[in-house]
This record gives structure tokens, sequence and C-alpha cells, in this order.
């Protein structure tokens, strides 16, 4: 359910999570996450834009609580370093500030990331299944598990 408040995104912003961005800015968060990481490029461009789609996800679902998955709090983190960047997407995009809390355990419960990933689909956001839960995490993924993030 989407807040009151919360800016009108075009189809195209919810598509293209990037763009909500500048591109210099998107460039700097994937070169820093490619580099702290140590993974291509166009692996950390994937990661930022997931970080940027799950919030938008929290903009449009406030009172959820949703969590990232690991792999896209990374994302998250290196966009929390651009403080004056990010306070000013949170204004845009949600109307508030988006609060990082993070959880006080080192596991990504499957329930909660797969409660985020249906919410990410509800709002036509993109979803990569692969960034959402590693296959190390679940011996039967798309084999009928529960909060499976494979689309139907």
């Amino acid at each position: 359910m989407a807040s009151a408040t919360t800016v009108r995104l075009i189809d195209d912003e919810l598509a293209h999570p990037r763009t909500l961005i500048p591109e210099k800015l998107f460039g700097s968060l994937t070169d820093r996450i490619a580099r702290e990481e140590d993974i291509p490029t166009e692996d950390a461009a994937c990661v930022m834009e997931q970080a940027l789609a799950f919030l938008v996800a929290c903009a449009l679902n406030p009172d959820a609580r949703l969590s990232p998955s690991k792999q896209v709090d990374i994302g998250w983190h290196a966009f929390l370093a651009y403080t004056r960047e990010y306070q000013d997407f949170c204004t845009r995009v949600a109307s508030r500030f988006i609060h990082h809390a993070p959880a006080d355990t080192t596991s990504h419960p499957v329930t909660t990331i797969g409660t985020t990933v249906e919410a990410m689909r509800a709002a036509s956001l993109p979803v990569v299944p692969e960034l959402w839960i590693p296959a190390s995490e679940c011996s039967q993924c798309y084999a009928g598990c529960a909060d499976d993030p494979r689309e139907s």
C-alpha cells in the first residue's frame, strides 16, 4: 500500500530504478561496490539497481518493515555513504527518510525476503532472483519451497 505522500513514480522509473538517481552517481556507487566487493562492474550495477528497487518498495510500503538480501544490502550501504544524495533520493521517492535498521542477527530470514520480493513484484519493480535467495541458502529453490522468488 503506497503512502499518501509518496511521489508518484512513472512506469519507466519502476522498470528501471537506476533512472531515479543521476547517471554519474549510479556510476560512482557501482564502481565503489565493484572495488569493495571485488566483483565485476556489471554485477555491481545489478546489485545497485536492486538496492534502488528495494528502496522504492520501502517507499511504497512504509509500514511493511521490508528487508534486503545480503547482496542487496551491499548496494544500500554504498548509497548510505553518500548521505546528501541518499537523503535527496528518500525525499523525492518516499517523502521521508528511509532509515537503515540492521537486524541483530547475521542471517536474513527467508520469509522476510519473500515478503520483500512480493512487494517489489506487486509494484512492478524488477527482481533478480539470484540476488535475493542465493542457491546456498535453499536446497530446493523453484521446487515448491516457501517464499520462492522465481516468477510464476
